[in-house]
């Protein structure tokens, strides 16, 4: 069967997707952004509220660098990069303290440290300042949406075990005992250790999965290439 172009491109943008949001995923593989990941995660909706502020202006540089990419001169890309970048980080933290202000005074200092999340400025650099508008801005939802999985991943795993609680909602009814470690600090590094053991795990498992599918298609192949030199 033959491939067209669009299904070229559509499984391209699908690895862009599955690239960003597990396999280079800021968190679990890159360990960036990690001042909101531990800072602001003492819930899943803490965690949230920060993924989609990022995600937002993740997508927005993104796309704005990927149109102006001819335009900017190199020596001076990466600072133009930040503007950008903080242009958009200003329109957030404004949006959310004109809306949304009881998670802005939470999320705090966090909001404008935006600017300054090498996840964000790793990506202009490295992906949207090289690809079309498109594909920067599926780049951008992947990594974003990863990100955002990170962050209320810890959150939801610090509430539930510090609170017995997920999303505000009781779990583990009213005689769980608050388990003070789980919301300070220390307890986001011993959570994040054990997720990122169980995110090494699963990819491992997939690896071994792949390896297994490969050996399985040159075996069958194998004959078929005898026969033809045969």
């Amino acid at each position: 069967m033959q491939t067209n172009a669009n299904d070229v491109a559509d499984i391209k943008k699908g690895e862009i997707f599955a690239n960003g949001f597990w396999h280079n995923n800021a968190i679990f593989a890159q360990l960036l952004g990690m001042c909101p990941l531990l800072g602001v995660t003492t819930s899943a909706e803490n965690g949230f509220w920060m993924g989609a502020a990022t995600l937002l202006v993740l997508i927005a540089s993104n796309l704005v660098v990927s149109l102006v990419r001819g335009a900017i001169p190199a020596s001076v890309r990466i600072p133009a990069y930040i503007t950008i970048i903080a242009a958009f980080v200003s329109i957030v933290e404004m949006s959310m303290n004109a809306w949304m202000h009881d998670m802005y005074l939470i999320l705090g200092l966090f909001i404008p440290l935006i600017v300054v999340n090498c996840a964000i400025l790793g990506r202009a650099e490295a992906f949207a300042s090289k690809n079309t508008p498109i594909n920067s801005l599926v780049d951008a939802l992947a990594m974003g949406s990863g990100f955002t999985f990170a962050l209320v991943l810890l959150g939801g795993v610090r509430e539930l075990l510090g609170q017995g609680e997920i999303f505000g909602f009781d779990v583990f009814g009213a005689d769980y005992p608050d388990v003070l470690m789980f919301i300070l600090p220390p307890g986001a590094f011993i959570a994040l250790g054990f997720i990122l053991a169980g995110v090494n795990i699963i990819n491992r498992h997939m690896q071994a999965r792949k390896d297994q599918q490969a050996a399985t298609l040159a075996q069958a192949a194998a004959p078929q290439t005898a026969e033809v030199q045969s």
